[in-house]
């Protein structure tokens, strides 16, 4: 025999029978006293497999209606019935929570131990506020769960990804002592011209890049670090001297962003991390733990403002690219500190 349920408000309300046959054997809906309490996409996926009936106001809804119905009260309610019926379907359990869903771990249901997932669900053409995300981590880190971003597709793929907090560190060591040289700023890098100094730099620091034997390019950000840390001067080409906010100026002329990749820049070399340009990557930065696993960087740093939104479709870009190479895809937020941010796709 189907049960029978009353649509009221924003939930579905059965009777007692419910609890014991929905609740009692897999975990739908949350007892409430005599009466079971089932949410819009609970309700629409038992519809849908003949296990209730829900009436408003003495008419039956059937799947269709209800749909309708349920998308009318809740925004996007399609995309929460998609990710709720891929992940019943996938064996989970799951409940309701203000971004999408808890989700316990497989072997795990409700009364038996914490739910592992917060699943955020939205779709591919929502953008993301940086300060939404950073509101569900920390909710996530508070509650002790893993944030999970289930994204929806315009055909209705779910493509699932982790994001986490993280305190990137290394083991590299700043060598490099005072130059005795004056490097000189062209047009968008500086010239390191003593051979010495050039291969001291590059072997005990891994800055820039050799432009020949003997003379070292280095970029705007590496140029500034080292000046900053009164490691070299700097001189334009008609020998006037620059310090620090003058040569800053000069590059945020050159690139808009670069106060903010100069403090990440900054903030990983303190931290034992060698940076190198990601141009090739579409990122600000590569970056390599220590100097001895130079051949093969280990993330992909991206440094962001704090009023940041995210294209979700360049996220898919970032991510699947820095997973093909291997690497870890890295958000770095640029506000009174820093904090960085891994975007992962994983399988559930």
């Amino acid at each position: 025999m189907t049960l029978s349920g009353e649509l009221k408000g924003t939930v579905v309300i059965t009777g007692k029978q419910g609890i014991e046959e929905l609740h009692g054997t897999s975990f739908y809906g949350r007892p409430r006293g005599e009466t079971l309490e089932l949410s819009l996409a609970e309700s629409a996926y038992l519809i849908y497999m003949k296990k209730i009936t829900v009436k408003c106001e003495g008419e039956e809804l059937d799947f269709e209606r209800f749909f309708i119905r349920a998308s009318n009260i809740v925004k996007n309610f399609e995309l929460f019935y998609i990710v709720y019926k891929d992940l019943r379907g996938r064996g989970y359990y799951v409940q309701p929570s203000d971004i999408g869903f808890r989700v316990y771990p497989r072997g795990g249901r409700p009364g038996r131990g914490p739910a592992e997932f917060l699943v955020f669900v939205t779709s591919e053409r929502i953008p993301l506020m940086l300060s939404e995300l950073r509101e569900h981590l920390d909710n996530s880190d508070n509650k002790k769960k893993r944030l999970i971003l289930a994204i929806v597709d315009e055909e209705s793929d779910i493509t699932h990804y982790e994001a986490k907090k993280l305190n990137p560190s290394g083991t590299s060591v700043l060598k490099p002592g005072k130059l005795n040289s004056v490097v000189t700023l062209l047009e968008d890098r500086c010239m390191v011209w003593e051979p010495e100094e050039s291969n001291m730099l590059h072997k005990e620091g891994f800055f820039g890049k050799p432009m020949d034997e003997g003379h070292l390019q280095l970029s705007l950000v590496e140029s500034s670090y080292l000046l900053n840390r009164g490691i070299m001067e700097i001189e334009k080409r008609d020998h006037e001297k620059l310090d620090f906010t003058e040569f800053s100026e000069i590059a945020t002329r050159i690139e808009s962003d670069f106060m903010i990749k100069y403090k990440v820049y900054e903030k990983l070399r303190t931290s034992g991390l060698v940076p190198k340009t990601g141009f090739k990557f579409g990122t600000h930065f590569r970056v390599y733990k220590s100097f001895d696993s130079i051949s093969h960087s280990d993330y992909l740093v991206h440094a962001i403002s704090h009023d940041h939104v995210f294209s979700l479709q360049q996220v898919s870009r970032a991510v699947r690219l820095a997973n093909s190479v291997k690497k870890e895809m890295i958000y770095a937020v640029v506000s009174d500190s820093i904090d960085f941010i891994v975007i992962g796709r994983v399988r559930l």
